[in-house]
């Protein structure tokens, strides 16, 4: 079994927990970008006890990622997992930045375990120094998390074919976004090949995948600004013809509650 929650999901800060196993199994978080107090809050409130977090799992140094990562790494001892171009990033903003820190450098490409998990990073396209994204596999279920990328590629579209929950970036309404008073160059960062992907091009990726297998979809990170969960669930009726059943939306104040993955059927 794997179940998960977001605590919070956008440019103001993301965290993922993740629980697999069963409560006395492993326990995880993928980034977080919040104020470590307000981590810590919202960690309690889902009736979990920080202590009890093994890893946190890091996509790439932005802040609205890592803004938290170290300080909750100090508070609960947890070991804080990054690629060496991450890891190199932090180190050029702060020689100091990883001080009292457990850490584990990972390859890009190269699954590793962790308690009862494996752990299958991918690259993506997203203009930070080496970022990843992550499937979390427990036995024969995986949840995929896909956020912060311009584009799909073929090897990120091979790394989540068959997961049984994903949690996937809608960042972005492209009219929106063109409509709106940013400044253009920002406009060319966001729609870019190393930006975030927008409403249209998540849901005919989302097409793609075998739905009968998804026991939860989770549409993420999308911006306060240049989308709405009206757009979102537009975008999708608009490709599919109808939205899945099991299909929600990640907010910034809320992120969701958690959800279950279950072991299918034989």
């Amino acid at each position: 079994m794997i179940r998960f929650t977001s605590l919070g999901s956008g440019s103001e800060g993301n965290a993922l927990l993740i629980e697999a196993g069963g409560p006395h199994g492993t326990r995880l978080m993928i980034d977080c970008g919040l104020p470590v107090r307000q981590a810590l809050a919202r960690i309690e409130a889902r009736g979990v006890d920080p202590r009890g977090l093994d890893a946190i799992l890091v996509t790439h140094e932005h802040g609205d990622h890592i803004g938290g990562v170290m300080a909750l790494a100090r508070k609960t001892g947890a070991t804080v997992c990054l690629t060496r171009g991450t890891h190199a990033a932090l180190h050029t903003r702060s020689a100091e930045a990883c001080n009292g820190v457990t850490l584990r450098l990972i390859d890009s490409h190269e699954p590793f375990e962790l308690g009862c998990v494996e752990i299958r990073p991918f690259p993506v396209p997203h203009d930070a120094r080496e970022p990843v994204q992550y499937v979390v596999a427990c036995g024969a279920i995986s949840l995929g998390v896909l956020t912060d990328l311009g584009m799909l590629t073929p090897h990120v579209e091979r790394s989540l074919q068959d997961c049984d929950g994903l949690v996937l970036e809608f960042n972005h309404d492209p009219d929106l976004l063109a409509q709106s008073t940013y400044p253009h160059s920002l406009k060319l960062r966001i729609s870019g090949r190393y930006g975030h992907l927008c409403n249209r091009d998540a849901a005919s990726f989302l097409a793609g995948l075998n739905l009968d297998r998804l026991q939860h979809v989770v549409a993420a990170h999308l911006s306060q600004s240049n989308n709405s969960p009206e757009h979102v669930l537009a975008a999708v009726r608009e490709v599919l013809g109808e939205v899945p059943e099991a299909f929600y939306l990640a907010t910034q104040a809320d992120g969701f509650d958690w959800l279950t993955i279950e072991p299918l059927q034989a």
